[in-house]
This record gives C-alpha cells, structure tokens and sequence, in this order.
C-alpha cells in the first residue's frame, strides 16, 4: 500500500500508530470571528466578545485585540488597559452553536471518527478515508475550504499520525493556515519544543519540570517511566510518550461528557452566606435543568470559591447515588458552602459541577428520581 508524501511508515511508535491520519481543525479566533463577519464595521479592529465593565472577563479576542495582549479570560479592565481601542460586543452563543452545528456536519461529510473538544475544534481521524483525496493533508484543505465556502469563516488545521501532535500542529501557522508532522519529523519536532508548548501539560506541571531541569522534550525524553512516576504519578507513561512522539489514544467519536457545571462571577466580592447560598440556589437550579436536557444525572458534586487575586479553590462531594434533582443537589452543595465558613476572605466567583455522569437510560446504577419522576 502506498502512503502520502511525508506521511510513510517509519520506526518510531508502531506501526499501527505510524499509519494512522489524524486531523485537528481549530477554528480562528472563532467567536470574535463570527462578530467581525456579521458586522463589517468590527472587521479589522481589536474586538473582545465578553462584558466590558465591571468584572467582566473576555471571553475570546480578535486576532488585531492579541497583537495587545489581550487573551481569553483576562479580565476586563485589564484588557482595556493594554488596548485602549477595544472594542467589546456581548456573547451570541445561539449564533455560535448554529455556526459550530455547521463546521461539525462538514467534519461528517469527510469521517464519522470525530471527537469535539469545544464548538471550535475538533480531532478527527481520516485514516480509512483519505485515499480517494490523495492524501490526507488533501482531507484537511478541503475541509477547510468548505468551511471558508459555507461559514465564511476560517480554519487552521494539523495532520499528523496521532491527536497529540495533530493538536501541535494546527497552532503552527495560525491563523488560516496548514501543518504537517510526519512520522519521520514526530520525535524531532517534540525534541525542540518547550515543555510549556505541550498540550497536556499545564502551568502547575511546567514549573515542576522546571524544578526538574526539564525545558524541552529532548530534556523531558532523558527520562525513565519509574523516573517520571515519582513526580507525575499516573502521567509519567503519557509524558514519556510524548516526549518521542508517540500518542496512542484513539479519537473518540460520541464521547461521553464527563461533567456539567456552570458559575457566577459577583460585580462586588462577597463575603454574606445568605448571598452565597441564594446565588448557590440559581446555579444549582441551573444546572439541574441542564441535567435534564441532557438526560444525566451524577455522584460528584464540586464547589468552586475564586477569592479576589484570583486564589480559586474546590471542594468536592460524592453522593450515594447518581443524582439530577435540585432537591438532591442542593442541600450537598449547600454543604460543601458551609464547609468554607468562617471565610478567610470575600468570594469573587461561585461555581458548580457536577460529575461522575451517567444517562438516565442506563439502567446499571440506580439514580435519584425528580426531574426525570415524569418519564416513568
């Protein structure tokens, strides 16, 4: 069987793995994007889709607003201190999931193996499916082109053999752009790159490869799986993975969600319980309507406080039983509340999330009736 041009099978991670065509589309800057295509007098300038007052955080940023700075969640105000020009619309979420519900029935035209990661990107594997497009990198230009033709939008994508270095690659060229890595390139492109540009390594872990001497996955490669375990735990098989290239996780088409949550960010710090616990009521009244929506019900509540500075802790609870009822949900996360008083200082933002999810047709696990009492 012949393979693309700089896609052919090699030594490095199995063959199976070697074989594999994994795509990564990412949308650019894809909420900002939408408001700069539905309102020409946006295009070209700094826009930021969020609140602009108070304590409003951006949501996303148009690719003029970063060249400032200006990035997803930063608050508001500090925002606008970086770029005095910023122009602030508010959210259209409808619109975004209409656009997103677009982009994902081009995904299906090309495979079925796809697995979103928001309304703005997605893997998808098209190992089964190139061969009639030539390549796979000719897959991921047409997609592209679709996406520009039905959206008027655009995309950045990254083909590779596996979702790790996919992702890698579709930040390459951004925005609007295309990027490959081989199996032949896979280990030497990790080999050169920061650990901090890793997807799956997060802020926490890149200071403590820091610690560790590790700056690069040529650092990160030095080191044994029992090496890693010591500081890692249950990521050092991943980790020592990646730093060679390899990544055997298959694209998960259908994947189930793994939690459901919601919070509320204060226009003042607030310090009262009888504030905190009815704004606690709204977001559990909130989220177990989203339960019902989607037919889910779950064990693991969990609280989060963010006190002013940004400090954000959680706190979590595990019910008996699967649960989707505010009567249920409520007095446990009403609970975990109480759990922070006296509190040290004013809470900023509240949030909660339920997890451990499992649908309500699945009938393995008994799950706590109320919303769904109606069904049967």
């Amino acid at each position: 069987m012949s393979h693309p041009a700089g896609l052919e099978r090699v030594k490095e991670g199995r063959a199976d793995d070697a074989a594999r065509r994994i795509l990564h589309v990412d949308m650019d800057a894809f909420y900002a994007s939408i408001e700069q295509r539905d309102n020409p007098a946006l295009r070209g300038r700094p826009v930021a889709v969020g609140r602009g007052s108070g304590r409003g955080v951006v949501a996303a940023a148009s690719y003029e607003a970063r060249v400032f700075g200006v990035r997803s969640a930063l608050p508001s105000h500090m925002a606008l201190e970086r770029c005095p020009e910023l122009i602030f619309v508010p959210p259209r979420f409808d619109v975004y999931r209409a656009v997103s519900a677009q982009i994902h029935a081009i995904f299906r035209h090309y495979t079925a193996l796809i697995q979103p990661l928001a309304l703005d990107e997605a893997y998808l594997d098209v190992t089964e499916q190139w061969p009639p497009y030539g390549s796979a990198t000719a897959v991921a230009e047409a997609i592209r082109r679709d996406i520009r033709q039905q959206t008027g939008l655009t995309a950045s994508a990254g083909v590779s053999y596996n979702r790790f270095l996919a992702k890698l690659a579709s930040g390459q060229r951004k925005p609007d752009g295309l990027f490959v890595i081989s199996p032949r390139q896979g280990a030497a492109f990790v080999a050169d790159l920061p650990v901090e540009k890793f997807h799956g390594v997060g802020p926490a872990t890149t200071r403590r490869m820091h610690g560790l001497g590790i700056h690069t996955g040529a650092d990160l490669r030095k080191w044994t799986v029992p090496e890693l375990r010591q500081h890692f735990g249950s990521s050092a098989q991943f980790y020592h993975d990646i730093a060679r290239g390899q990544d055997h996780r298959p694209v998960e088409a259908n994947r189930p969600r793994k939690s459901l949550g919601t919070e509320t960010t204060f226009p003042h710090d607030v310090a009262e319980w009888d504030r905190l616990a009815a704004t606690l009521k709204a977001i559990v009244s909130k989220l177990a309507a989203g339960c019902a929506q989607k037919r889910l019900a779950g064990r693991t509540v969990t609280l989060k406080l963010r006190y002013a500075g940004f400090h954000t802790v959680t706190r979590a609870r595990s019910m008996a039983f699967p649960a989707a009822d505010e009567c249920v949900l409520l007095p446990v996360a009403l609970e975990i509340l109480r759990s922070f008083f006296p509190l040290d200082r004013p809470v900023r933002l509240l949030g909660l999330t339920i997890s451990s999810l499992v649908s309500y047709e699945d009938r393995s696990l008994p799950v706590q009736m109320g919303l769904f009492e109606q069904t049967v």
